[in-house]
């Protein structure tokens, strides 16, 4: 029975490893390990969260198990948190056995986009945003083109698994600086509308929201982590927009 428990608590803590590292709000990640431990036999199942690791007990025959795994951000995917909640079901429904359940949690594997994709729906979402603030066809275009090589830039950075605060500054940097050609060149009908939709991929409003969410639901805590990460986030992007500004000398549009 001891040998069932640790197997089942591994897999348990997995589970959990995986959706907070993937962007999970604090009461998914804990309402889906409860169900997964008990629907694998577990008396009981507690959960301790904090911002970068996870403590799972388990209970049977009033027997203990306590363990902690680091939890370390890796990367919003809702694929991965969704293939997490269809092996809860299956093993509440007893499709599956917990053995199994531990085999198809370790195969879940995070799916990305194309980057290129990626970066032209970036690009068109920011462009949309520079429309729909009055833009005209050439501030759309430049818009479109200093966004698209911003995220090219940030998915480079991440990609070397640069801190992800020097990955936002850097990714305004160079986006604010193609961006404020248009002031510079005086492109189109506002060209400072092109400066501030490029940087709109930047905004942290996954994080803020979970943030919200994880303190509504009294997981305060985690709330003020996620709260304050996302507030770095935004700063570092402050400040290559400011640093990208100051070179530029496009100061001019805010005045």
């Amino acid at each position: 029975m001891d040998e069932k428990q640790r197997i089942i608590t591994r897999m348990i803590i997995q589970a959990g490893q995986m959706l907070l590292a993937h962007g999970a709000e604090s009461t998914l990640v804990g309402d889906l390990t409860r169900r997964l431990g008990l629907a694998s036999g577990m008396t009981d199942v507690e959960v301790s969260m904090s911002a970068s690791s996870l403590v799972v007990t388990t209970v049977m025959n009033e027997h203990c198990i306590t363990t902690a795994r680091r939890c370390p951000d890796r990367g919003i995917n809702m694929r991965v948190v969704t293939e997490v909640q269809q092996i809860c079901i299956m093993l509440e429904r007893k499709i599956i056995d917990y053995r199994l359940a531990l085999q198809k949690l370790e195969q879940i594997k995070p799916v990305r986009y194309n980057r290129w994709l990626v970066l032209f729906m970036i690009g068109l979402s920011c462009a949309a945003f520079a429309r729909l603030a009055g833009g005209d066809v050439m501030i759309c275009a430049i818009t479109f083109i200093a966004s698209c090589c911003g995220m090219f830039v940030r998915q480079e950075v991440g990609h070397r698994n640069f801190n992800p605060l020097v990955n936002f500054a850097v990714t305004a940097f160079v986006t604010t600086v193609i961006s404020s050609q248009a002031v510079i060149h005086q492109l189109g009908n506002a060209p400072f509308t092109a400066m501030a939709s490029s940087v709109l991929m930047l905004v942290p409003g996954f994080p803020l929201i979970n943030s919200v969410a994880d303190m509504l639901k009294g997981y305060i805590n985690m709330g003020i982590a996620r709260f304050f990460m996302a507030s770095l986030l935004t700063f570092a992007t402050c400040l290559g927009i400011v640093a990208a500004m100051t070179v530029t000398g496009t100061w001019v549009w805010v005045r």
